[in-house]
Formats: structure tokens, sequence, C-alpha cells
């Protein structure tokens, strides 16, 4: 059988790995367990995540045991990986009930039972940690000058690094710590951006217990063109259908760049790869067939069956010229209207577009269709007898849509 690092590996996940010859043999020799944390900033999970899911849920599939570590008490000092600026501070209400709702989330992707995978709470050991003893216990351990060589501080050492933020990964280092106290976890994952963090911890646990401790980092999703994927115009591609719809989901992987297909389909689905291999070596009109199987797949597994159904008819009946049920759909409330019934303003409230002047900016551009006609008059209104029974359907450019409802 073979071994889920190579299967992670062939699939493009796999960044860097450490003392990666004994982490097969650890893995080839008996269940293991392994943590990934997430950040309960706000209170959804959002696309940054999907590629961790995907990745425990191949390692609960060839019989490891994940943990979901949810991070209760280290969201009240914030990670500063990757930012320029200190995070907001969250109160604990906030983040519990963050906690709260991704828990649910969590539960979508990952088999959660007895023997099985379970979800954790850091906020269980640091919130009560005793300061005095966690600098004797942990921070003894700790080489500053090591510290300041990491990546995630010295991106901050120029505009200022606080000294809240500095603790981060002793704190990281010390969860790791606990889950293999309490769980007898050995393996962290995460993004790569979490290196220098995962390394301190796997290397506490060696120093402190004399036992083997690895990390495996996997690769953030760059398209061909090398940025980051997983942005929309309205910010960041969340999994709650409250945030993100299932149709706008399903739409954001339908229009990847074609460059993208085979790397998307490998990360992102289960498909088999030689399954993915045969898609992505579609050529002209036909790699948009595996752009709709990409789709699919992606909206199946965060939004479920039913839902991807309904995002590929409403996109079928949509680029048929039609309109459907399933379509994101904005209900206009009559006074609303009568207070202001211009094109720009509908555009802007119904979330096609950042602002009114953004609004009349895309009006002037022509990439803004009434139904099934193009807008010329940035002054042009929209009445009440223009509204059909079942919505009116407006469209930014070719891949933003919007039903209109009048309530």
């Amino acid at each position: 059988m073979q071994n889920v690092l190579d299967t992670l590996r062939e699939r493009g996940f796999i960044a860097q790995i450490t003392y990666e010859d004994e982490l097969y043999k650890q893995l080839e020799k008996e269940p293991t367990v392994f943590y990934v944390g997430f950040d309960p900033t706000a209170t959804s999970l959002h696309f940054g995540h999907f590629i961790p899911i995907i990745a425990m849920a191949h390692m609960q599939r060839a019989g490891h045991i994940p943990i979901a570590l949810v991070g209760g008490g280290t969201a009240m000092i914030g990670d500063p990986s990757g930012k320029t600026d200190m995070r907001k501070m969250l109160t604990v209400e906030t983040i519990d009930h963050n906690v709260s709702c991704i828990k649910k989330q969590m539960e979508r992707f990952i088999e959660f039972g007895d023997g099985k995978a379970r979800i954790v709470n850091n906020g269980d050991w640091i919130r009560n940690l005793g300061y005095m003893d966690f600098l004797r216990d942990v921070g003894s351990l700790f080489s500053v000058n090591r510290m300041l060589t990491a990546e995630c501080y010295k991106q901050r050492l120029e505009r200022g690094l606080t000294f809240l933020e500095f603790n981060y990964m002793l704190m990281q280092s010390y969860d790791f710590l606990q889950l293999f106290k309490n769980y007898g976890c050995r393996l962290q994952m995460g993004g790569d951006d979490q290196w220098s963090n995962m390394l301190a911890g796997a290397d506490l646990i060696r120093r402190k217990e004399q036992e083997a401790a690895f990390a495996c980092t996997f690769k953030l999703l760059m398209n061909h063109e090398g940025k980051k994927m997983g942005k929309t115009e309205k910010g960041a591609l969340w999994l709650d259908p409250d945030l993100c719809s299932p149709y706008d989901f399903y739409q954001y992987w339908r229009n990847i760049a074609d460059a993208d297909v085979e790397k998307c389909l490998s990360l992102l689905t289960f498909l088999p790869m030689d399954e993915v291999r045969r898609l992505s070596r579609l050529e002209g009109s036909e790699i948009n067939e595996a752009k709709k199987i990409l789709a699919f797949e992606c909206t199946k597994l965060v939004h479920g069956e039913e839902e991807a159904q309904k995002a590929q008819m409403a996109a079928a009946a949509l680029f048929g010229g039609g309109a459907a049920a399933d379509v994101p759909t904005f209900e206009w409330i009559k006074a609303d209207m009568e207070a202001d019934n211009r094109l720009t303003t509908l555009l802007n409230i119904c979330g096609l577009c950042k602002s009114k002047s953004d609004a009349r900016t895309q009006v002037q551009q022509g990439s803004v269709l009434v139904g099934e006609s193009k807008a010329e008059d940035v002054n042009m209104v929209i009445t009440a007898d223009m509204i059909p029974t079942d919505g009116l359907l407006l469209r930014k450019g070719k891949k933003s849509f919007c039903r209109i409802i009048l309530k």
C-alpha cells in the first residue's frame, strides 16, 4: 500500500518535512496521531483552510488519526505570520462563538468519534496557564536569537513586533507538547507559512520529552501567475454558504484559468490521479468539462451533493440564456426601490459592485446586462414593471450574476 506521504506528494501537497525518512517509518509502523491548527478569527473557515482539511482527510483515509486544534487560546494573541500589522484583539466571547461555529463546519470534512478524529480547543490549557511556570518550563528552552531569524518575525521587525506576538511561537509549540502528552500526537501539519512555528514545536518535544516528533507543511495554492487563489471581488472565498453561496463557490472554480486545472483537481478533489491527468490533457473548449467536474467536486465537498447539483443546474440555466431559482438572489424591498431605483444603486446594494462609483464605471464600460440588454445609461432606473415574477437577472461581466426579486 502506498505511504500517505507519497499520495500527498503525488497530488502536490508537500512543501517541507522534518526527519522525512523517520516519518515514513512512523506512518508505516502504526496509526499516527497528527494535528492541524485553525485560527478562530471569524465565524467561518475559508479557502485558506481547505487544503489542510483535504490533506487531513487523505491522512484519515490512510488510517491515521486527526486532531483539529481550534485556537481558542492563541487567538487571544494572534499569529504574526504573514502580517504587516498586529491583528485586531478579539474578546473571549467572540473567540468562543467563532470556535463553536468552526467546530460545526469541520464535521463536514472529517469523520469524528471514538477512535477517529477529535476537535480540541487550546483555550482549555492556555487560558489558565501560569506565566511564571510557563517561562520556567518552556521559555527556558527557546533561544531569542534563533527566534528572530524566523521569517514570521523578520517580516514584522521593521514595523514593530509586540512582545505579545513574540510569544506566539512559544504558545504554538506548547500546543504540540500538550497534544503529545494528552493524545500521543507526533505530527503537526499545516500551511508552509507556519514552518518556523512547527519546527519549534517538534523541537520542543524532542528536547523536553526525548521523543520523536515531526512537522510537515503544505504548499499554498497559487495560480499559474504566482498569485494566491481563493480571493474574490467580495473578499475571501468562505466555506459558509451565508458568506459565499454554493453557486458563487461553484462559479469560482468553474472559471479558473486552463493552466490551473490540473493543480486544482489534484489538490481539491479525491479523483484518482489517472482521471486527473486525463481531464487535464483536454484541450480547447473540452477543458471546460474538466472545470465543470472540478467545480462540482469542490462544491460537493463543501456544501453537499444536493447544493452542488443546484449550483450546476443554475450555471447551466444562466449560460443557456435563462434564469434559475438557485442563482444568487437579492430581495429588493419595494419601499427601498421607490426611494432610489437607480441601476447603479441596485448594482451596489445587491453586491455585484463594490460601490456606486464602481457601478457607474462598469456601466460605462459596457459590462452590465439587465436581463438580456446591455445597460448603456449610468442614469438608468429599474421600475417594478421591469421585474418579472421569477426575478430580473443582472449580470456584471461574464462571471457575476444576481437575480432581483421585488418584495
